[in-house]
């Protein structure tokens, strides 16, 4: 009879831990942003976690970052915990200079960031349009590192809004005359069911830099 009680009394206060436990306060404030150059939000490949942020939180034992995943219009958000934060772009990820300079965050409640980088290179000006046989993308591509090099553009196409090198149902890599400036390009399209059959389909154009590992891209557009 005692073994009994004793083991009862061991089984609530078991319980009662657990449920002091699940009653925690699970995090609810936030932090927001985009990526900016100049006050431009940029274009980015927002599938496959491709862009990643990391997050450092002050005055903890703990010193793995919190990963914040960026989307294909340049914004993240994280939801965290009060307190002070540095925000920091990863190791070579992104199509900018691999400055790695440090954002520090104050949180309390909500937070919102822009997160200033130095793209190698810059589209704007895109005009993208679709005919019975050929897809046809004019833009220009502006150099903001000075040593930068084009490694290739990337033309898109895809019947979801997410567009990418590698969520598409057309990709054409060019890699000849290319330059800095004015670019027209042409894909016949003629022999491509995935597109003539897809009911939507959405643009996009993307300038890679040698050595980089992400390209950066154009505002998507809707074609169909």
């Amino acid at each position: 009879m005692k073994m009994k009680k004793i083991l009862f009394i061991t089984i609530i206060g078991l319980l009662l831990i657990s449920c002091g436990k699940d009653n925690y306060d699970s995090p609810s404030s936030i932090i927001e942003g985009k990526i900016t150059y100049q006050g431009e939000t940029l274009g980015l490949r927002g599938t496959g976690e491709a862009i990643k942020l990391q997050l450092y939180q002050d005055g903890y034992d703990k010193k793995d970052p919190v990963a914040v995943y960026v989307g294909q219009d340049g914004s993240f958000r994280s939801v965290l915990f009060n307190g002070e934060y540095k925000l920091v772009t990863s190791d070579r990820n992104g199509p900018w200079k691999n400055s790695r300079d440090t954002t520090y965050i104050s949180l309390k409640g909500k937070a919102t960031v822009e997160l200033e980088v130095i793209p190698y290179f810059t589209i704007t000006n895109e005009t993208l349009k679709l005919n019975d046989n050929s897809y046809e993308i004019t833009f220009d591509i502006n150099q903001i590192v000075k040593e930068a090099k084009i490694a290739k553009v990337i033309l898109l196409l895809s019947k979801t809004t997410f567009v990418d090198d590698a969520n598409n149902i057309l990709r054409q890599d060019i890699t000849d005359n290319i330059k800095v400036g004015n670019n027209t390009f042409y894909v016949n399209i003629s022999d491509n069911e995935n597109v003539s059959k897809a009911k939507a389909l959405f643009g996009r154009v993307g300038v890679l830099t040698e050595g980089a590992d992400q390209a950066i891209y154009s505002k998507i557009e809707r074609l169909r």
